[in-house]
């Protein structure tokens, strides 16, 4: 058979990461929330900066003179504009909660639709922990951003700049005290933005190493517990959390300069503000309302000040996590199916394997030279040692991975010529790792085929040998699954995900060594009965046990990666040495334990 040497259509390698623009994009469905927001905090601070200049006037010309009626009549005025600011401000906190929470919902929907489609490599590169915290804690930083964005990032800056404007109004001589001030908070905020970005990203990883070292302990307490382990993984998780607190706590301590500094530097402002205005004030240069205004307007520039030294600090958390949601984003899976369905061979094999070969991220060849051609409604047995390919093999047919020569052919396609959802619809994929969800049995076993009907789901179950323990149970097919199916045994959940396969009715039936929690009466009960339901049905076996494969019509022998044998059982006990060796090491364990 002629070498295929053709590679992945689709690299899989990493564009660059995109520019913040694309998360914006996200907001669009709130481009009016995000337009209105700030022109009702603008408006909340052009009457905030309008209170000091009243405040003068009132002392001028009320308190000075003793005309309590212009007092009261000043005070009305004044609470009439804080009413009105205050409105303001609950309408521009109301469309930014509506802006923030639902750009959230969308970019973590999309960070979600986006995961669905990568591989097993791209999984397998940034890991189930840093995905769920990127999901969940990065979202949340950037939806606290958008908050942020709409309520305060007008208005402080206004603020500041009014406030200036303002005061320069009053007296410009005073003013250069605020003009010399300013410009030093500036420098300290861009200092410490500058060394904050890395370590929030530092933050984040340490945040992604502390939850896979929670998931691994959470999920595997009854392993932990079994080896009394507890103890050590206290420790882990010790260690874990506190790399994260020093990391929080570096980022945290230099963070934490911004306030007191611009306490420092304004402070100072007012205090030589109020040394000098005491002189023009001798010198009648200005009035006694005016400083109070004066002081007024450098108090309203204090606050804001310290409110974009926050908002540094918010933007820069959030910088750091648009950088690792957008990295997710950016990923394109390194597998992705043809647009149509291909014209399919009616006279081809079911399965054909033309010398591929495969490695995990270019490193040694997990497999080697793979040829072999499977008939249609065949049983194919697939052994082998540990390690030696078998899975690996199973998950080329269903292409979570792409070989990196040769090529895998479905009815004579080559998969990657087949749409994913076709070429997943024609397999019925047992995993080696039972995986349930929560909900009822009957819920469950329809993930194979979601419009099946109750006598689809009980014959499926009853092929599976799963029936029997179902219809014990007071409420059957409706009886709930706990989560990852905690409240069924090993064995209970490998025969419901083998219903699961089955309900599809699939063209190939792949058991990815899903029997091995079963006793032999079952295992043996099992494979009769799926031979007998699937008889136009192409089934691969994979075990490790010779007693599961030796009936099949073909059997591959795998050893290092490479096909060292197939056949039917008797045909490899002739010529074939590994699967010899296998076969006696089983007969001679069955001894040792008879």
């Amino acid at each position: 058979m002629a070498s295929v040497t053709r590679s992945s259509k689709d690299g899989g390698a990493s564009p660059p990461s995109p520019p913040l623009s694309r998360l914006l994009v996200y907001l669009k469905p709130y481009r009016r929330h995000c337009i209105l927001g700030p022109i009702f905090k603008l408006a909340e601070a052009v009457l905030e900066l309008y209170l000091p200049i009243l405040m003068a006037q009132v002392i001028d010309k009320g308190v000075a003179t003793g005309d309590t009626g212009y007092i009261l009549k000043m005070g009305g005025v004044m609470l009439g504009i804080v009413t009105i600011g205050l409105c303001c401000a609950l309408v521009c906190q109301y469309v930014a909660s509506i802006a923030s929470q639902g750009f959230g919902t969308v970019v973590r929907n999309a960070v979600f639709r986006h995961i669905a489609t990568f591989s097993h490599a791209e999984l397998d590169r940034f890991g189930t922990p840093s995905l769920i915290n990127r999901v969940t804690n990065d979202v949340n930083q950037l939806q606290y951003a958008v908050a942020m964005l709409i309520r305060l990032v007008i208005r402080a800056p206004f603020l500041c700049i009014g406030g200036v404007i303002m005061a320069l109004t009053i007296d410009w001589r005073l003013s250069l005290v605020i003009i010399v001030a300013i410009p030093l908070f500036v420098l300290i905020i861009t200092l410490v933005m500058r060394v904050t970005v890395k370590l929030h990203r530092l933050v984040q990883k340490k945040l992604d190493g502390l939850t896979l070292v929670l998931r691994e302990n959470l999920s595997g307490v009854r392993v932990i517990r079994a080896f009394a382990r507890t103890g050590r993984e206290q420790k882990r998780f010790a260690a874990a959390t506190d790399e994260h607190r020093d990391a929080a706590i570096r980022v945290g301590r230099i963070s934490a300069f911004l306030n007191p500094a611009t306490q420092l530097i304004m402070n100072a402002a007012i205090l030589a503000i109020v040394w000098f205005g005491g002189v023009r004030v001798e010198a009648g240069g200005m009035t006694t309302g005016e400083i109070i205004a004066f002081i007024n307007y450098v108090n309203q520039i204090l606050l804001a000040l310290i409110v974009v030294a926050n908002l540094v600090i918010t933007f820069t958390k959030a910088y750091a996590s648009a950088g690792r949601v957008l990295e997710v984003l950016g990923t394109q899976p390194a597998i992705t199916g043809a647009a149509q369905a291909p014209a399919e061979r009616g006279d081809a094999p079911a399965v054909e394997f033309d010398h591929v070969y495969f490695s995990y991220d270019d490193g040694a060849d997990e497999l080697s030279n793979i040829t072999v051609a499977i008939p249609r409604g065949a049983t194919v047995g697939v052994i082998g040692g540990t390690g030696s390919g078998k899975s690996t093999l199973i998950g080329l047919l269903a292409r979570y991975y792409d070989v990196r020569r040769g090529a895998v052919r479905v009815n004579g396609v080559d998969v990657r010529d087949y749409p994913l959802d076709a070429l997943r619809g024609k397999i019925g994929m047992v995993p080696q790792k039972a995986e349930l969800f929560s909900g009822t049995i009957a819920e469950n076993i329809r993930w194979g085929r979601p419009d099946a009907d109750d006598e689809a789901v009980r014959r499926a179950a009853a092929t599976a040998q799963a029936a029997e323990f179902i219809e014990r149970l007071p409420q059957g097919y409706d009886s709930p699954v706990e989560r990852g199916g905690a409240n069924f045994s090993g064995g209970q959940k490998q025969r419901l995900t083998i219903a699961r396969a089955l309900v599809r009715q699939p063209e190939i039936l792949v058991l990815d060594d899903s029997s091995s929690a079963l006793d032999y009466a079952t295992d043996a009960a099992l494979r009769r009965a799926v031979r007998a339901a699937s008889r136009d049905m192409t089934v691969f076996t994979v075990s490790q046990r010779v007693s599961a494969v030796k009936q099949s019509d073909m059997i591959l022998v795998l050893d290092d990666g490479r096909l060292a044998g197939a056949g039917t059982h008797d045909e490899l006990l002739e010529t074939c040495e590994v699967y010899q060796e296998i076969c006696r090491s089983q007969q001679r364990g069955e001894e040792a334990a008879g």
